[in-house]
């Protein structure tokens, strides 16, 4: 009888966290209609970049990076490359107010530094320098989400954050 009452302070007492249970590329796209090309061409690079995230369990979740890259030099594409980069994420102790605001900025940031490496992969292999994505601000991003949201914008922007 003790011991069921010390459980829920021994809870209280756990540090809040984000655990990472496994990574994985969900989907890859790779398409080089500008082959064989040449190594002194520059392309103009454009670059999508979308973040989502949806509940598994009442701990887990799955967040996604949604990439999209479409090279084109004098109006005529290059290459095109797509990935879903993601990871399921477990929270720990965390309070409901705070879960978006960690899925949708802290889970991204750790995510992004492999999906920066397979997209640079990708292009590499298809023929192309690498493609090394600057860093997102996630904080950022978020931010001007919430503020779309708040002012009832709904048109979607460069982030496309979601969370189902």
């Amino acid at each position: 009888m003790s011991e069921t009452t010390q459980q829920p302070e021994a809870d209280a007492n756990i540090a809040p966290g984000l655990q990472i249970m496994v990574q994985y590329v969900r989907d890859l796209s790779f398409e080089n209609p500008g082959a064989p090309n040449f190594a002194d061409m520059q392309p103009e690079i454009g670059v999508n970049a979308n973040v989502g995230a949806r509940k598994l369990s009442d701990t887990d979740y799955e967040v996604g990076l949604k990439f999209r890259i479409e090279a084109k030099k004098d109006d005529k594409v290059q290459f095109i490359t797509e990935l879903e980069y993601c990871g399921v994420f477990r929270l720990v102790n965390i309070p409901e107010a705070d879960t978006k605001p960690v899925l949708l900025i802290e889970a991204p940031r750790q995510l992004f530094p492999f999906a920066r490496r397979v997209l640079a992969d990708a292009t590499r292999d298809g023929g192309y320098p690498p493609i090394m994505l600057d860093p997102i601000d996630f904080m950022a991003l978020y931010q001007q989400n919430q503020a779309d949201e708040d002012a009832g914008d709904n048109a979607d922007s460069e982030s496309g954050e979601t969370l189902n």
